[in-house]
């Protein structure tokens, strides 16, 4: 599968046909173009049907700085370990019974999560969430896979990765040395973990342009 939002917000429409709130996964390393996959997802349904899909991100449930910083984990942070996978588990599970639920969703610009930043309520039946970890297969990631209805992997080949993540690192004014070493010591630690530990998805979509 490449390329074609249009299409895919389509096949989901017609496989969200029961009254339960249909849930879709999107998994991939970061840098991969999940988030821009997701967000241009969200609006094609949206467009089509509106009110009907929302958003929720996995990076909301980000640890903050300063739990981090006290379990020695700030240097690693968006590695599995750094998200409170429980209370992503709940969520997902609150929304599959229908709730309505507030989720927090991480702002990249203050560097935190902002708690009740998104409220899936009674009209969106379709949800969208996306993550790095979604499709890990080691505990306790793994008990996320009975949350969802279909999954999708973002692939992109290591070097164009390297490439995203290290660019990523210079649009936030760090010099090119050090964002390369940001990237080789976390970013790209987590990427192949990502790639090498997961489960088969439903489906893959190769990421040529986007990033995340």
């Amino acid at each position: 599968m490449t390329g074609d939002v249009e299409a895919l917000a389509a096949t989901i429409r017609a496989a969200a046909t029961g009254p339960a709130r249909f849930v879709f996964a999107i998994a991939g390393p970061p840098g991969s173009g999940k988030s821009t996959l997701a967000e241009a997802l969200v609006a094609a349904i949206e467009r089509r049907e509106p009110g009907s899909a929302v958003l929720v991100p996995m990076d909301g449930f980000h640890l903050d700085n300063a739990v981090l910083a006290a379990r020695g984990l700030l240097a690693r942070k968006g590695a599995p370990e750094t998200f409170d996978v429980a209370g992503y588990h709940a969520a997902l599970g609150r929304i599959r019974a229908g709730e309505e639920v507030a989720v927090p969703v991480f702002d990249r610009t203050l560097d935190l999560a902002r708690a009740g930043a998104v409220v899936v309520g009674p009209g969106h039946r379709i949800v969208v969430t996306e993550g790095n970890y979604l499709l890990l297969d080691r505990p306790p990631w793994d008990r996320l896979a009975d949350q969802f209805d279909r999954t999708l992997y973002v692939s992109v080949p290591e070097a164009e990765l390297r490439a995203r993540l290290v660019r990523r690192w210079l649009d936030h004014g760090l010099a090119a040395g050090v964002a390369e070493s940001r990237a080789e010591a976390n970013d790209l630690v987590n990427a192949r973990l990502v790639a090498h530990l997961r489960r088969p998805a439903d489906g893959e979509w190769v990421a040529i342009d986007a990033q995340a």
